[in-house]
């Protein structure tokens, strides 16, 4: 019945003279374009992707695109932004990507470029278009020291010609939001690091101090989803140009132009990324984590605290894990016990400023079901708070930087270590065969003092060999190594140097450093340093960054709380972060770059962004 009905009414439309057509719900609407057009390409799309407001594509308005050039004019002294476009990555958008927008600005973009299409002449075009930006969009993290979103002030102190066309991202983390953070925690099992959970931003500045680009953080983040919410950390660039990071119960992978790549959730043994991703050269990912369910010897079942390192594949699957509490001691006490409990990394607490564990707090802390993130010993507790994780593609290693054991330990695949770079003290016999030592120039041993936790430069402004103390960060200089000899930098923070705080809070300092280590002999030699000289003013209790640039042969410095010291007999912070920016040529003591930020509160980390990786390559 139903076949005959259709068929009448289908002669109907004939008889009628009426054409069939397939058609969904409503109809075409014609060859018409409904959206203004600039130029000779199509519309403008302003975030095209919905979570980076100051790009946009110019569409290509059905033409082929090739040979692609793009100008962002700048604001009167301001800095130009200029990139060429590879004619796939036009094809992949659709259009011209327009990176670099300042916001709150009528921006002028010049734009150069062939258009082709079936039956017309390739044509050559040069041509302007004026994209009209909206004011960053931010919530504030509601601490007081935090004045400006992203930040209040920039000052660039020092900015020699050949950086001049340098674009840095800035990844800050300003505290807790109000009734919207830090506010769930883990069970069955407990632990973790759930709680640990502050506002986070992500954006890129110029020379200028001028803001071209940011992610939408509060349009992507979800704090009331335990899923979707954390802080957001260990952003790097990858060959392909577009940015890596993850946050909480995840890891993604977006292109500057907010394009998802991927956006997965942790394998489920692993939980709490925080810190640290490292991109392979292999493709995979190794991402600094903790553990979702580790029985400890006395047969409790944990969370464990930033001790583990998880080995991803291309499609999000595990390759393999390092369990740092089985490979290193997790109750060595020597750091812990010095550490000012105040600053422990992003737990700025005024009220225990200045106050450090003893042996009988740790002993009751063992005792006790007290799990998570606690500065103290054993597994379930920050005992490791590793900050980040290096591959060494020369001998199939991994290089982790520790902060409460104050140590950068080189691992292999088989889980066994090849050498610790820390102060001597405190280690077992199963690791003193590990430790480097320390030598000058020539190849003689540095002797130190207290079973090496006192070395020649330790409170020494002439300057001489010093371990890192409390450090974030330890990055192979991959142009520099070879499987005997490793070049490495690190940014030394320098709370608890020489395993002890010091009698004032004034002697504290802090010092980007890069070690020469020779991994057969098993010796360390410092090369170079800064900020030593800069004193009080400079350190940086927590976070930070110093990392090597091929590109132009140097080194990235983000000393990123620079400027909060704290009173410790008052236990209450003296003066606010006030991160500062520098880049040096090799070997040079004075920066070619420093950017001093004001307002921000806490920073966290920096480098350098490639628009040639994103655009052309």
């Amino acid at each position: 019945m139903k076949k005959i009905t259709s068929s009448i009414l289908v002669a109907g439309l004939l008889v009628s003279g009426l054409s069939i057509q397939a058609l969904a719900i409503g109809g075409p609407s014609g060859p018409k374009l409904d959206y203004q057009i600039q130029g000779k390409l199509g519309a403008v799309k302003l975030n095209p992707y919905g979570y980076a407001p100051l790009t946009a594509i110019i569409t290509n308005n059905g033409y082929v695109l090739k040979d692609i050039k793009v100008k962002i004019l700048p604001k009167k002294d301001g800095q130009t932004i200029e990139y060429k476009v590879n004619d796939q990555v036009a094809k992949t958008y659709g259009g011209i990507p327009i990176f670099g927008l300042y916001p709150s600005y009528q921006n002028i973009v010049e734009v150069s470029y062939i258009k082709s299409a079936m039956g017309f002449k390739d044509e050559k075009v040069n041509e302007q278009y004026k994209i009209l930006t909206g004011p960053i969009k931010l919530e504030p993290s509601g601490l007081l020291f935090q004045t400006g979103v992203p930040f209040e002030k920039v000052e660039v102190k020092q900015l020699d010609k050949e950086f001049a066309d340098r674009l840095y991202l800035i990844n800050n983390v300003p505290g807790s939001i109000p009734g919207k953070s830090a506010q769930m925690i883990w069970n069955n099992p407990t632990g973790g690091a759930l709680e640990w959970n502050y506002s986070s931003n992500v954006f890129i500045v110029d020379t200028k101090g001028e803001v071209r680009w940011y992610f939408d953080s509060d349009k992507f983040l979800d704090p009331s989803s335990i899923y979707k919410t954390g802080i957001q950390m260990g952003f790097r660039q990858n060959a392909d140009g577009a940015l890596t990071w993850g946050f909480g119960q995840r890891y993604v992978k977006y292109d500057l132009m907010g394009r998802e790549i991927f956006n997965r959730q942790l394998p489920l043994a692993y939980n709490d990324f925080s810190h640290s991703l490292d991109n392979m050269q292999n493709g995979h990912y190794l991402l600094r984590v903790g553990s979702s369910n580790t029985k400890r010897p006395d047969g409790k079942n944990v969370r464990t605290v930033r001790d583990t390192i998880v080995e991803v594949d291309e499609n999000g699957n595990v390759v393999d894990d390092w369990r740092l509490y089985e490979i290193l001691d997790p109750y060595r006490k020597n750091v812990i016990m010095a550490l000012d409990q105040g600053a422990v990394c992003l737990n700025v607490d005024a009220h225990k400023a200045g106050h450090t564990l003893n042996e009988t707090e740790l002993a009751e802390l063992d005792k006790n079901n007290n799990f998570g993130d606690i500065a103290g010993t054993g597994i379930g507790r920050n005992w490791a708070h590793v900050n980040s994780v290096d591959y060494d593609l020369n001998d199939d290693s991994i290089i982790i930087s520790s902060r409460h054991q104050s140590a950068i330990v080189k691992i292999g695949r088989d889980k066994k270590i090849k050498w610790i770079a820390a102060a001597h003290k405190g280690w077992g016999d199963k690791f003193k065969d590990k430790l480097l030592q320390p030598v000058d120039s020539k190849g003689n041993k540095i002797i130190c003092e207290d079973e090496y936790s006192k070395c020649p430069g330790y409170m020494n402004d002439k300057g001489g060999f010093d371990w890192t103390y409390t450090q974030h960060t330890a990055f192979i200089i991959d142009s520099k190594t070879n499987k005997d000899i490793l070049y490495l930098t690190a940014f030394d923070n320098g709370d608890a140097r020489g395993l002890e705080q010091p009698a004032l809070a004034s002697m504290k300092y802090s010092r980007a450093v890069v070690y020469k280590i020779n991994q057969k002999k098993k010796t360390i030699e410092q090369i170079w340093e800064y900020g030593k000289q800069r004193g009080s003013d400079w350190f940086s209790a927590v976070t930070s960054i110093a990392e090597y640039q091929k590109d132009k042969n140097s080194i990235l410095v983000y000393s990123a709380t620079a400027g909060m010291q704290f009173d410790i007999g008052k236990g209450v912070p003296v003066g606010n972060p006030a991160p500062e920016l520098l880049e040096f040529k090799w070997g040079s003591s004075k920066p070619s770059v420093l950017i001093k930020f004001t307002g921000t509160g806490i920073g966290y980390q920096a480098m350098p962004i490639s628009l040639e990786k994103a655009f052309t390559k």
